[in-house]
Protein backbone atom coordinates (compact mmCIF):
# COMPACT_ATOMS: atom_id res chain seq x y z
CA UNK A 1 0.00 0.00 0.00
CA UNK A 2 1.46 3.38 -0.96
CA UNK A 3 1.94 6.14 1.58
CA UNK A 4 -0.78 8.26 -0.04
CA UNK A 5 -3.29 5.42 0.31
CA UNK A 6 -2.86 5.51 4.07
CA UNK A 7 -4.47 8.93 4.28
CA UNK A 8 -7.96 9.96 3.35
CA UNK A 9 -8.11 12.50 0.55
CA UNK A 10 -9.82 15.77 1.57
CA UNK A 11 -13.40 16.02 0.35
CA UNK A 12 -14.11 18.51 -2.41
CA UNK A 13 -16.30 21.32 -0.95
CA UNK A 14 -19.80 21.29 -2.41
CA UNK A 15 -21.54 24.55 -3.34
CA UNK A 16 -24.96 24.66 -1.65
CA UNK A 17 -25.84 28.29 -2.25
CA UNK A 18 -23.76 29.73 0.60
CA UNK A 19 -21.07 31.39 -1.48
CA UNK A 20 -18.86 32.77 1.30
CA UNK A 21 -18.54 29.38 2.97
CA UNK A 22 -17.85 27.67 -0.36
CA UNK A 23 -15.35 30.38 -1.33
CA UNK A 24 -13.35 29.91 1.88
CA UNK A 25 -13.33 26.11 1.87
CA UNK A 26 -12.70 25.77 -1.87
CA UNK A 27 -9.85 28.27 -1.76
CA UNK A 28 -8.28 26.33 1.08
CA UNK A 29 -8.76 23.06 -0.82
CA UNK A 30 -7.05 24.41 -3.95
CA UNK A 31 -4.21 25.92 -1.93
CA UNK A 32 -3.61 22.54 -0.32
CA UNK A 33 -3.23 21.13 -3.84
CA UNK A 34 -0.88 23.99 -4.81
CA UNK A 35 -3.32 25.04 -7.54
CA UNK A 36 -4.70 28.33 -6.22
CA UNK A 37 -2.30 30.47 -8.25
CA UNK A 38 -4.10 29.43 -11.44
CA UNK A 39 -7.36 30.86 -10.10
CA UNK A 40 -5.68 34.08 -9.01
CA UNK A 41 -3.33 34.69 -11.93
CA UNK A 42 -4.70 32.50 -14.69
CA UNK A 43 -2.68 30.65 -17.33
CA UNK A 44 0.40 32.64 -18.38
CA UNK A 45 0.31 34.03 -21.91
CA UNK A 46 3.43 34.45 -24.04
CA UNK A 47 3.71 35.76 -27.54
CA UNK A 48 4.94 34.00 -30.66
CA UNK A 49 8.51 34.56 -29.55
CA UNK A 50 8.08 32.46 -26.41
CA UNK A 51 11.07 30.40 -25.43
CA UNK A 52 10.98 26.63 -25.10
CA UNK A 53 10.92 26.95 -21.30
CA UNK A 54 7.97 29.36 -21.49
CA UNK A 55 6.02 27.07 -23.82
CA UNK A 56 6.68 24.20 -21.43
CA UNK A 57 5.41 26.22 -18.44
CA UNK A 58 2.22 27.08 -20.38
CA UNK A 59 1.64 23.40 -21.15
CA UNK A 60 2.09 22.50 -17.48
CA UNK A 61 -0.26 25.33 -16.45
CA UNK A 62 -2.91 24.11 -18.90
CA UNK A 63 -2.71 20.61 -17.44
CA UNK A 64 -3.04 21.96 -13.90
CA UNK A 65 -5.90 24.17 -14.99
CA UNK A 66 -7.77 21.09 -16.20
CA UNK A 67 -7.38 19.63 -12.72
CA UNK A 68 -8.78 22.80 -11.14
CA UNK A 69 -11.72 22.79 -13.56
CA UNK A 70 -12.36 19.15 -12.69
CA UNK A 71 -12.51 20.02 -8.97
CA UNK A 72 -14.83 22.95 -9.68
CA UNK A 73 -17.12 20.81 -11.85
CA UNK A 74 -17.38 18.27 -9.03
CA UNK A 75 -18.24 20.94 -6.47
CA UNK A 76 -21.02 22.60 -8.51
CA UNK A 77 -24.35 20.94 -9.29
CA UNK A 78 -25.61 20.45 -12.86
CA UNK A 79 -28.06 23.36 -12.98
CA UNK A 80 -25.35 25.89 -12.11
CA UNK A 81 -22.77 24.09 -14.22
CA UNK A 82 -24.85 24.58 -17.34
CA UNK A 83 -24.58 28.36 -16.90
CA UNK A 84 -20.77 28.34 -16.93
CA UNK A 85 -19.95 25.73 -19.57
CA UNK A 86 -18.77 28.47 -21.90
CA UNK A 87 -15.95 29.39 -19.51
CA UNK A 88 -12.67 27.96 -20.76
CA UNK A 89 -10.43 28.36 -17.72
CA UNK A 90 -10.71 27.81 -14.00
CA UNK A 91 -10.15 31.52 -13.43
CA UNK A 92 -13.10 32.38 -15.69
CA UNK A 93 -15.33 29.86 -13.88
CA UNK A 94 -14.32 31.25 -10.50
CA UNK A 95 -14.95 34.85 -11.52
CA UNK A 96 -18.34 33.90 -12.97
CA UNK A 97 -19.37 32.26 -9.68
CA UNK A 98 -18.16 35.31 -7.80
CA UNK A 99 -20.23 37.71 -9.91
CA UNK A 100 -23.34 35.54 -9.63
CA UNK A 101 -23.33 34.76 -5.93
CA UNK A 102 -21.13 37.18 -4.02
CA UNK A 103 -23.55 40.01 -4.67
CA UNK A 104 -23.20 43.69 -5.39
CA UNK A 105 -22.30 46.32 -2.79
CA UNK A 106 -25.96 47.24 -2.40
CA UNK A 107 -26.98 43.61 -1.89
CA UNK A 108 -24.20 43.06 0.66
CA UNK A 109 -25.27 46.19 2.53
CA UNK A 110 -28.84 44.91 2.76
CA UNK A 111 -27.64 41.48 3.90
CA UNK A 112 -25.43 43.06 6.54
CA UNK A 113 -28.31 45.13 7.88
CA UNK A 114 -30.45 42.00 8.23
CA UNK A 115 -27.60 40.15 9.94
CA UNK A 116 -27.05 42.99 12.41
CA UNK A 117 -30.73 42.87 13.33
CA UNK A 118 -30.58 39.09 13.73
CA UNK A 119 -27.48 39.42 15.93
CA UNK A 120 -29.18 42.00 18.17
CA UNK A 121 -32.26 39.81 18.67
CA UNK A 122 -30.30 36.60 19.20
CA UNK A 123 -30.83 34.89 22.55
CA UNK A 124 -30.38 31.44 24.00
CA UNK A 125 -33.44 29.19 23.93
CA UNK A 126 -34.66 27.31 26.97
CA UNK A 127 -32.91 23.91 27.22
CA UNK A 128 -30.58 24.84 24.36
CA UNK A 129 -27.07 23.45 24.71
CA UNK A 130 -24.11 25.81 25.05
CA UNK A 131 -22.47 24.30 21.95
CA UNK A 132 -25.63 24.82 19.90
CA UNK A 133 -26.14 28.42 20.98
CA UNK A 134 -22.53 29.46 20.44
CA UNK A 135 -22.65 27.74 17.05
CA UNK A 136 -25.69 29.83 16.08
CA UNK A 137 -24.04 32.99 17.34
CA UNK A 138 -20.73 32.45 15.56
CA UNK A 139 -22.52 31.50 12.34
CA UNK A 140 -24.16 34.94 12.27
CA UNK A 141 -20.90 36.65 13.25
CA UNK A 142 -19.01 34.92 10.43
CA UNK A 143 -21.68 35.96 7.92
CA UNK A 144 -21.39 39.55 9.14
CA UNK A 145 -17.62 39.44 8.72
CA UNK A 146 -17.92 38.00 5.21
CA UNK A 147 -20.12 40.98 4.33
CA UNK A 148 -17.51 43.46 5.49
CA UNK A 149 -18.49 44.00 9.13
CA UNK A 150 -15.72 44.27 11.71
CA UNK A 151 -16.79 42.31 14.79
CA UNK A 152 -14.23 42.05 17.57
CA UNK A 153 -14.08 39.25 20.11
CA UNK A 154 -15.16 41.40 23.06
CA UNK A 155 -18.39 42.34 21.27
CA UNK A 156 -19.25 38.67 20.75
CA UNK A 157 -18.34 37.77 24.35
CA UNK A 158 -20.54 40.56 25.73
CA UNK A 159 -23.42 39.55 23.47
CA UNK A 160 -23.24 35.91 24.58
CA UNK A 161 -23.16 36.84 28.27
CA UNK A 162 -26.16 39.16 27.86
CA UNK A 163 -28.28 36.63 26.02
CA UNK A 164 -27.91 33.41 28.04
CA UNK A 165 -30.92 31.91 29.78
CA UNK A 166 -31.65 32.80 33.41
CA UNK A 167 -30.08 29.62 34.80
CA UNK A 168 -26.68 30.99 33.74
CA UNK A 169 -27.11 34.28 35.62
CA UNK A 170 -24.84 33.32 38.51
CA UNK A 171 -22.29 32.02 36.00
CA UNK A 172 -22.33 35.36 34.18
CA UNK A 173 -21.66 37.18 37.46
CA UNK A 174 -18.79 34.86 38.26
CA UNK A 175 -17.22 35.34 34.82
CA UNK A 176 -17.67 39.13 34.89
CA UNK A 177 -16.12 39.43 38.34
CA UNK A 178 -13.13 37.16 37.72
CA UNK A 179 -12.19 38.15 34.16
CA UNK A 180 -11.32 41.17 32.08
CA UNK A 181 -14.02 40.84 29.41
CA UNK A 182 -12.01 42.89 26.93
CA UNK A 183 -9.28 40.24 27.06
CA UNK A 184 -11.50 37.15 27.40
CA UNK A 185 -11.50 35.08 24.20
CA UNK A 186 -14.57 33.39 22.77
CA UNK A 187 -12.91 29.98 23.20
CA UNK A 188 -12.19 30.67 26.89
CA UNK A 189 -15.80 31.75 27.44
CA UNK A 190 -17.04 28.67 25.58
CA UNK A 191 -14.97 26.38 27.77
CA UNK A 192 -16.12 28.06 30.99
CA UNK A 193 -19.80 27.81 29.99
CA UNK A 194 -19.40 24.14 29.09
CA UNK A 195 -17.95 23.37 32.53
CA UNK A 196 -20.87 25.08 34.27
CA UNK A 197 -23.37 23.37 31.97
CA UNK A 198 -21.93 19.97 32.87
CA UNK A 199 -22.22 20.79 36.57
CA UNK A 200 -25.86 21.75 36.11
CA UNK A 201 -26.58 18.54 34.25
CA UNK A 202 -25.06 16.50 37.08
CA UNK A 203 -27.95 17.61 39.30
CA UNK A 204 -30.94 15.32 38.76
CA UNK A 205 -34.39 17.00 38.63
CA UNK A 206 -35.46 15.44 41.92
CA UNK A 207 -32.41 16.95 43.59
CA UNK A 208 -33.66 20.48 43.01
CA UNK A 209 -36.05 20.29 45.98
CA UNK A 210 -34.91 18.38 49.06
CA UNK A 211 -37.24 16.29 51.20
CA UNK A 212 -36.24 17.34 54.68
CA UNK A 213 -37.62 16.41 58.10
CA UNK A 214 -37.06 18.85 60.94
CA UNK A 215 -36.80 17.24 64.38
CA UNK A 216 -35.96 19.70 67.12
CA UNK A 217 -37.15 20.93 70.46
CA UNK A 218 -39.89 22.98 68.83
CA UNK A 219 -41.65 20.12 67.09
CA UNK A 220 -41.63 18.19 63.82
CA UNK A 221 -42.36 19.20 60.25
CA UNK A 222 -41.89 17.14 57.09
CA UNK A 223 -41.04 18.42 53.63
CA UNK A 224 -43.23 17.16 50.83
CA UNK A 225 -40.62 17.56 48.10
CA UNK A 226 -42.61 19.40 45.46
CA UNK A 227 -41.24 19.41 41.91
CA UNK A 228 -41.92 23.01 40.90
CA UNK A 229 -38.97 24.98 39.52
CA UNK A 230 -36.18 26.40 41.58
CA UNK A 231 -35.52 30.13 41.72
CA UNK A 232 -33.03 31.74 39.41
CA UNK A 233 -31.11 34.96 39.12
CA UNK A 234 -27.75 36.67 39.25
CA UNK A 235 -25.70 36.42 42.44
CA UNK A 236 -23.48 39.50 42.77
CA UNK A 237 -22.43 40.62 46.24
CA UNK A 238 -22.51 44.41 46.23
CA UNK A 239 -21.14 45.11 49.75
CA UNK A 240 -20.92 43.50 53.18
CA UNK A 241 -24.38 44.65 54.22
CA UNK A 242 -26.05 43.64 50.96
CA UNK A 243 -26.34 39.97 50.00
CA UNK A 244 -28.06 38.92 46.82
CA UNK A 245 -30.70 36.21 46.69
CA UNK A 246 -32.11 34.81 43.49
CA UNK A 247 -35.49 34.16 45.07
CA UNK A 248 -38.40 35.14 42.84
CA UNK A 249 -42.08 35.43 43.68
CA UNK A 250 -44.17 32.55 42.38
CA UNK A 251 -47.90 32.09 41.98
CA UNK A 252 -47.57 28.34 42.59
CA UNK A 253 -48.30 26.81 45.97
CA UNK A 254 -45.03 26.43 47.86
CA UNK A 255 -44.96 24.42 51.06
CA UNK A 256 -43.11 26.10 53.93
CA UNK A 257 -41.13 22.90 54.56
CA UNK A 258 -39.64 22.78 51.05
CA UNK A 259 -35.96 23.61 50.64
CA UNK A 260 -34.78 24.71 47.22
CA UNK A 261 -31.23 24.18 45.97
CA UNK A 262 -30.19 27.53 44.51
CA UNK A 263 -26.99 27.98 42.53
CA UNK A 264 -27.21 31.78 42.66
CA UNK A 265 -28.07 32.28 46.32
CA UNK A 266 -25.18 33.65 48.39
CA UNK A 267 -26.27 32.06 51.70
CA UNK A 268 -28.65 29.49 53.17
CA UNK A 269 -31.85 31.33 54.13
CA UNK A 270 -35.19 30.61 55.75
CA UNK A 271 -38.15 32.51 57.10
CA UNK A 272 -38.94 29.94 59.83
CA UNK A 273 -37.28 30.90 63.10
CA UNK A 274 -38.57 27.83 64.95
CA UNK A 275 -36.17 25.58 63.04
CA UNK A 276 -33.03 27.18 64.52
CA UNK A 277 -31.22 25.17 67.18
CA UNK A 278 -28.67 27.94 67.62
CA UNK A 279 -29.20 31.56 66.66
CA UNK A 280 -27.33 34.86 66.92
CA UNK A 281 -29.44 38.01 66.91
CA UNK A 282 -27.56 40.63 68.91
CA UNK A 283 -25.59 43.01 66.73
CA UNK A 284 -26.53 41.14 63.57
CA UNK A 285 -27.98 43.17 60.71
CA UNK A 286 -27.96 42.44 57.00
CA UNK A 287 -30.22 42.89 54.01
CA UNK A 288 -30.80 40.73 50.96
CA UNK A 289 -31.70 41.87 47.48
CA UNK A 290 -34.16 39.72 45.60
CA UNK A 291 -34.50 38.98 41.90
CA UNK A 292 -37.23 41.64 41.60
CA UNK A 293 -34.87 44.30 43.07
CA UNK A 294 -36.72 44.48 46.40
CA UNK A 295 -34.85 43.99 49.68
CA UNK A 296 -35.59 42.02 52.84
CA UNK A 297 -34.02 42.33 56.26
CA UNK A 298 -31.83 39.57 57.70
CA UNK A 299 -32.25 39.72 61.48
CA UNK A 300 -30.32 36.69 62.68
CA UNK A 301 -27.93 33.89 61.76
CA UNK A 302 -27.66 30.40 63.16
CA UNK A 303 -27.73 26.63 62.71
CA UNK A 304 -30.54 24.25 61.79
CA UNK A 305 -30.61 20.48 62.43
CA UNK A 306 -32.39 18.48 59.75
CA UNK A 307 -33.03 14.87 58.78
CA UNK A 308 -32.23 14.01 55.16
CA UNK A 309 -33.08 10.45 54.13
CA UNK A 310 -32.93 9.36 57.75
CA UNK A 311 -29.55 10.96 58.45
CA UNK A 312 -29.13 13.92 60.79
CA UNK A 313 -27.34 16.97 59.42
CA UNK A 314 -26.53 20.39 60.86
CA UNK A 315 -26.70 23.30 58.43
CA UNK A 316 -24.66 26.25 59.70
CA UNK A 317 -24.58 29.93 58.76
CA UNK A 318 -28.28 30.01 57.88
CA UNK A 319 -29.77 33.51 57.62
CA UNK A 320 -33.14 34.24 59.17
CA UNK A 321 -35.19 36.40 56.78
CA UNK A 322 -38.64 36.86 58.38
CA UNK A 323 -40.36 37.88 55.13
CA UNK A 324 -38.93 35.05 53.05
CA UNK A 325 -41.55 32.48 52.02
CA UNK A 326 -39.17 29.99 50.37
CA UNK A 327 -36.34 28.13 52.10
CA UNK A 328 -33.11 28.33 50.10
CA UNK A 329 -29.98 26.19 50.27
CA UNK A 330 -26.97 27.85 48.67
CA UNK A 331 -25.02 25.44 46.48
CA UNK A 332 -21.96 27.57 47.14
CA UNK A 333 -22.14 26.78 50.86
CA UNK A 334 -22.87 23.05 50.60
Amino acid sequence: MSTSDKFMQPAIPSFDGHYDFWFMTMENFLRSKELWQLVEDGIPVFGATATEAQRKSVAEANLKDLKVKNYLFQSIDREILETILDKNTSQAIWQSMQKKYQGSTRVKRAQLQALRHEFELLSMKEREKVDTYLGRTLSIVNKMKSNGEKVDSSTVVSKILRSLTAKFNYVVCSIEESNDLSALSIDELHGSLLVHEQRMQSLQPDEQVLKITHDDRFGTSRGRGHSHGNSRGRGREAKDELLLVTYEETTQSVQEEDWFLDSGCSNHMTGNKLWFTEVKEEGFSRSVKLGNNTTMAVTAKGSIQVQINGTSHVITDVYYVPELKTNLLSLGQL
